[in-house]
């Protein structure tokens, strides 16, 4: 399809290898179906007692899994369909148009697909990224304003083995906000798409704040068969200069600011396929 990027073509190489590894593997991931916490934020509104037990749930979400789901957080359900409608028209465009420099008059590069550097489909990003800025949203014109927007195409989906990962993500920024499988205690947790809430999880800022009581969890997204995916994912992130360092004696990790933690995980993505 014209819309389509040219995975097949540009990775013909990397998808004969894993077919053939495919079919010698024998190794399968321990997986599981669980339920991940989840606060209703409306309690934050309520009375002392209640906003402080909506706290602490938080916490014991963020040390126990790293991950929570929320209601009642006060996006309205005509914007989030709204916001789906609008990352249709955008990654339905041409593949041609969408890899322009100016692509909606965004940053050079905010359109992204694959992994030139890639060896196998496990490093391999195989779904297509719109990651707007906020410096960006002012040249936006009628499309939804959200830091990052991903879509997996149903063609590429169906091409590919159904039990196929997408390569796995450790998140970058502090806190992410998203609509979404993840790895706890060393088994995969497959996490059940519910409309009415929104999934947050801690990324490795406040991992390395509090000095690891917090969990920055592994995850990874399975391909479906059936249907297009479409995601979307906010990204709250500390300014260039912010430095992370925990208050904790003694402590784990070294302290580092966000500029230096960006520069590294470029590095590692260009090499490595993944941070």
């Amino acid at each position: 399809m014209a819309n389509e990027p040219p995975f097949f073509e540009t990775y013909k190489a990397i998808f004969q290898r894993s077919a053939v590894e495919k079919k010698k593997s024998t190794i399968v991931d321990a997986f599981e179906e669980l339920e991940i916490p989840l606060i209703d934020l409306g309690h934050l509104n309520l009375g002392p007692f209640e906003r402080q037990e909506c706290i602490k749930k938080m916490a014991r979400a963020a040390v126990e899994w790293g991950f929570f789901q929320i209601v009642n957080h006060g996006i309205p359900e005509e914007l989030l369909t709204r916001l789906k409608q609008e990352q249709i028209k955008v990654f339905q465009q041409p593949f041609d148009k969408k890899s322009e420099d100016n692509f909606l008059n965004l940053s050079v590069q905010s359109y992204r697909w694959g992994n030139p550097l890639a060896t196998c489909l496990r490093n391999l990003s195989w779904s297509e990224v719109l990651h707007i800025s906020l410096n960006d949203i002012s040249k936006m014109d009628e499309y939804n304003k959200l830091r990052k927007l991903g879509y997996q195409s149903e063609l590429l989906q169906r091409e590919l083995l159904a039990d196929l990962e997408l390569s796995s993500i450790e998140q970058i920024p502090s806190v992410s906000i998203f609509f979404h499988d993840l790895k706890r205690n060393g088994r995969w947790v497959s996490v059940k798409p519910n409309p009415e809430t929104l999934v947050v999880n801690i990324g490795d800022f406040y991992q390395a704040l509090s000095n690891g009581v917090y969990k920055s969890i592994t995850h990874r997204v399975i391909a479906n068969q059936e249907c297009e995916r479409y995601s979307a994912a906010y990204f709250y992130c500390p300014t260039y200069e912010t430095v992370i360092e925990s208050c904790s004696n003694p402590n784990l990790y070294r302290k580092f600011s966000f500029k230096e933690y960006r520069e590294q995980i470029q590095k590692d993505v260009k090499l490595l396929g993944t941070k």
